[in-house]
């Protein structure tokens, strides 16, 4: 794993940890429990699939090589879709569902930068990536 896909996935992992323990007095319910699995699985899906990239990982489209291996064989961008996860969850394990709003944003946000890599995937490696991607979700 190269440093910045390491400290992209540290940094929010300590902040979420953190938010985690100060939010660990309210009512255990079944919801918050779910919540809590949530969390912690989508956390541990985001760092498998930063992992799998390997060198690949930037914060920028930039087509370096075209990792179907893994997770990466069944879904094109598990990061977004992990995090997203991981993120609802968190909200609701923190008792703020009312910040599930802030998905009106992101959503298309994650859309939008998908498209964009998809673009810049299928410019360097052409019919390979147009085949991987008829053969894989989101």
């Amino acid at each position: 794993m190269n440093r910045s896909a390491f400290i992209t996935t540290l940094i929010p992992s300590i902040a979420i940890a953190y938010l985690l323990v100060k939010f660990s007095d309210l009512p255990w319910t079944a919801l918050r429990i779910l919540a809590l699995i949530l969390t912690i699985a989508g956390i541990i899906a985001v760092a498998i699939a930063r992992y799998q990239l390997g060198n690949s990982f930037t914060l920028s489209a930039q087509a370096r090589t075209l990792v179907t291996r893994g997770i990466y064989c069944k879904i094109r961008n598990p990061v977004y879709i992990f995090s997203a996860i991981a993120i609802a969850a968190l909200f609701i394990y923190i008792n703020r569902p009312v910040y599930l709003w802030s998905f009106l944003i992101l959503v298309p946000l994650q859309f939008i930068r998908a498209h964009i890599e998809s673009r810049v995937l299928e410019e360097k490696f052409g019919d390979t990536y147009r085949q991987y991607k008829s053969q894989t979700w989101f």
